[in-house]
C-alpha cells in the first residue's frame, strides 16, 4: 500500500497549505477555492496513486481465485475491511459490510432488517434535518409495509429538539434513523442522547454518518449505535464505496437484500445457503479498488489526526460563520448553533443558482440548491440556500474568498 507522506512544516502540526499540495486538483487548477467539500471531497496523490497502482501490479478478482493475484487481491480488499472496522472501532470486522455508498447502506437495512422485522403500524422516527437517502427508503418501506414515518421537530435555532424528540415514541417504535451531522446547517446532532432515550424504547438506531466521519471522530462501540453509515467519497475516498456497521447480532439475523455470486454457500434448483456476515451482504464482484481506495484515504486522515481535523474544521467554520455574519444582508442559516464543516446561508436579492455562478466567476466553487434536504427546506421556509463545506485543504484565505465573492455578487446585482 501507497505510504501516505504529508510534508512537514517547521514549527507547525498542521497547516492547509501543505496538506494542499498533496491533492493533485489545486495544482491543475490555479488559484481555485473549493468548498463543496460536504458534496464529494477531493482526493490526495495516495489515493489515485494507490488505485492506479492496484490496477497496474495487483488486480483480479477476489475471493474465488486460488492464484496468487487473487489471493493478493483479496488480502487487499479485507484489509480494507479491517481498516475501517478500526477506523469506527467496531468490534470486529465482520460488522463491516462494503456498499457504493450511505445511501446503499440505508436501502440495505430498509430492505433487509426493515423487511423482516417491521410491520403494518411500526414506527420509524427520523427528524427534520434528514437528506433524502435517510427518508425516500422509509417511505418506500411505508408503502410496501404500511409503517409508520414519524418527524422528530428541529428547534428555534434549527438543531434537534431533544423534548419533542422523546415525546415521538410509542410502544410501536422499533426504529430511529437520524443523521449524526447535518448536511444543511453542519449542527452536530446529540446522538449519545439520542441513542439512550431510543434503548430505553426499545428501539434501534441507525446513524447517517456521512458528514460526520469525515470530521469527526467516530466511536460505534462508545455510541452503542446499532447501525452507521458512510460514503468513502466524503472521506477524500473514491466514489461508488462505502460501508454500513451493524452489531454482529442483528446482522446475523438479517436475510440478503441481494442474490448472486460471492454470498452462497451452496446453491441447488431447490434451495440456496448463504454465507455469514458481511459476505451475505455484498453480491457480485464489488467495488474491489474502490475499497482499496478508502482503505488508503482512511489512513491518510488517520496520519494527520481526527482531532485535529475536527479542531481544523471546527474553527474554520467558526471563523466562517463570523465573516459571513459580518456582511450586511447575508443570513447564515442555523448560525446559533456552533455548526462544524458546514455553512449555508442566504444573501438578500440574490437567488443561491445566481451566487454560485458569480462565485464560480470569482473561482470559488460552493453549492447551491436544496442539499437533497426539500423537507428541512420547507420547514425553514426556504427554496434553496447558497453552502460552502470545509475540508482539510481549507483555510482562512478560503474563506476570505468566499466573502469577496459574496461583496462581488453583491455589487452586480445591486447595479
Amino acid at each position: 500500500m501507497p505510504q501516505v507522506h504529508l510534508r512537514a512544516v517547521p514549527g507547525a502540526a498542521f497547516d492547509p497549505r501543505e496538506i494542499r499540495r498533496e491533492f493533485p486538483i489545486f495544482e491543475r487548477n490555479p488559484g481555485l477555492v473549493f468548498l463543496d467539500t460536504a458534496a464529494s471531497a477531493q482526493k490526495p496523490s495516495t489515493v489515485i496513486d494507490g488505485i492506479a497502482e492496484y490496477y497496474r501490479t495487483d488486480y483480479a478478482n477476489i475471493h474465488r481465485g486460488v492464484y496468487a493475484l487473487s489471493a493478493r487481491s483479496t488480502e487487499r480488499f479485507e484489509r480494507a475491511r479491517e481498516t475501517v472496522k478500526r477506523f469506527l472501532n467496531a468490534g470486529d470486522a465482520s460488522e463491516i459490510v462494503f456498499v457504493r455508498g450511505a445511501t446503499e447502506g440505508i436501502n440495505l437495512v430498509a430492505q433487509s432488517w426493515g423487511v423482516t422485522f417491521l410491520t403494518e403500524g411500526d414506527e420509524v422516527v427520523i427528524s427534520e434535518m434528514e437528506h433524502h437517502a435517510n427518508i425516500v427508503p422509509w417511505q418506500l418501506l411505508r408503502s410496501r409495509l404500511g409503517i409508520k414515518l414519524v418527524v422528530a421537530p428541529i428547534d428555534e435555532t434549527g438543531g434537534l429538539d431533544l423534548t419533542a424528540f422523546e415525546k415521538c415514541f410509542t410502544s410501536r417504535t422499533r426504529l430511529v434513523a437520524i443523521t449524526h451531522l447535518a448536511n444543511v446547517t453542519g449542527h452536530v446532532v446529540p446522538v449519545e442522547d439520542v441513542i439512550k432515550i431510543a434503548h430505553a424504547h426499545g428501539a434501534l438506531v441507525l446513524l447517517d454518518g456521512c458528514q460526520a466521519v469525515p470530521r469527526l471522530p467516530v466511536d460505534v462501540r462508545a455510541l452503542d449505535c446499532d447501525f452507521y453509515v458512510f460514503s468513502g467519497h466524503k472521506c477524500y475516498g473514491p466514489t461508488g464505496i462505502g460501508a454500513l456497521y451493524a452489531k454482529r447480532r442483528i446482522l446475523d439475523v438479517m436475510p440478503p437484500w441481494q442474490g448472486g455470486g460471492d454470498m452462497i454457500h451452496t446453491v441447488t434448483f431447490e434451495t440456496t445457503t448463504f454465507l455469514d456476515p458481511p459476505h451475505r451482504f455484498e453480491a457480485g464482484t464489488p467495488d474491489i479498488s474502490g475499497a482499496i481506495g478508502l482503505d488508503i484515504a482512511l489512513d491518510f486522515m488517520e496520519t494527520i489526526g481526527r482531532n485535529t481535523i475536527q479542531e481544523h474544521e471546527q474553527l474554520l467554520t467558526r471563523y466562517a460563520v463570523n465573516q459571513l455574519s459580518a456582511v450586511a444582508g447575508v443570513s447564515v442559516v442555523g448560525a446559533g448553533l456552533d455548526p462544524i464543516g458546514v455553512v449555508s446561508f442566504e444573501v438578500a436579492g440574490i437567488h443561491p443558482h445566481d451566487l454560485a455562478t458569480v462565485f464560480d466567476q470569482q473561482n470559488v466553487a460552493i453549492r447551491a440548491g436544496h442539499h437533497c434536504a426539500q423537507p428541512l427546506m420547507d420547514r425553514l421556509g426556504l427554496a434553496a440556500t447558497a453552502r460552502a463545506s470545509f475540508g482539510i485543504y481549507n483555510d482562512e484565505s478560503d474563506v476570505d474568498a468566499l466573502v469577496h465573492a459574496v461583496r462581488a455578487a453583491q455589487k452586480i446585482f445591486g447595479d
